[in-house]
């Protein structure tokens, strides 16, 4: 639960704050020197986000006005497929969204770099949160499939006639190699993932795990299917990327 300063912030706010503006216009003279290869304004930020008292919470309360903004922008963009969601069921997953991204910038804050500002920066990670928010809500009382549903989808996408044995050939050593080469675990995962599209964050929330430890199940999945494929002399150029 967030702290008041950082969280009374009227709901349906848009404009600018007094503080967005102070924290823009800190004189040069006024930055930290942490981090010189960033811009004036993004030292500013992270010099009043690393003070004490009230000058901290006046850069908390801007900052999440920034990605209350933020969220709002991608909820607004990613919503069509969700007719249901009211207005105010969208206000209250962007003020969620908004909360989330704060916090995690603020475990983060040691982690920028300076290479982008820190606004487009910071800005990623409520476009980040809205979009998890809006995965999750989709999927929410949903079966989550474990099993291959597409078998069937995948031999069609893009084949030609002249291709459609070599396809079903490939398909069949694929899923050959799925129930031969791999745990049932990393079986469920690689196909929850790769053929039934569960997104990776409702997957691991619905099976209390983490995103990296997902990660790591399907990259070990991916490397058995390609030394398994290769050696049944087969091209297996999709399974090289790690990224769902």
């Amino acid at each position: 639960m967030l702290t008041e300063p950082i969280t009374t912030l009227r709901s349906g706010t848009v404009s600018v704050s007094r503080e967005v503006r102070q924290t823009m216009a800190l004189s040069r003279s006024d930055l930290s020197m942490q981090h010189p290869g960033s811009d004036v304004e993004s030292r500013a930020w992270l010099q009043r986000l690393r003070s004490d008292g009230h000058e901290r919470d006046q850069a908390r309360r801007a900052l999440r006005e920034l990605l209350l903004r933020a969220a709002r922008f991608e909820l607004d963009r990613r919503s069509t497929p969700l007719p249901h969601l009211r207005g105010g069921d969208r206000e209250d997953l962007a003020q969620q969204s908004a909360d989330d991204a704060l916090l995690a910038i603020l475990a983060k804050l040691e982690d920028f770099r300076g290479e982008a500002r820190f606004t487009t920066w910071a800005y990623k990670f409520a476009l980040l949160e809205a979009a998890v928010t809006l995965r999750r809500l989709a999927w929410q009382g949903r079966e989550i499939p474990l099993e291959a549903e597409h078998w069937g989808l995948i031999a069609d996408l893009g084949s030609s006639p002249e291709q459609g044995a070599e396809t079903s050939e490939l398909i069949a050593a694929i899923r050959q190699a799925i129930e031969d080469a791999l745990t049932p675990h990393q079986r469920q995962i690689l196909v929850a993932i790769t053929l039934n599209d569960v997104p990776i964050d409702v997957l691991s929330e619905r099976l209390s795990t983490t995103r990296g430890a997902l990660y790591k199940t399907l990259h070990d999945a991916r490397r058995k299917l390609r030394t398994y494929l290769a050696a049944q002399g087969f091209a297996i150029e999709s399974f090289e990327s790690d990224t769902p």
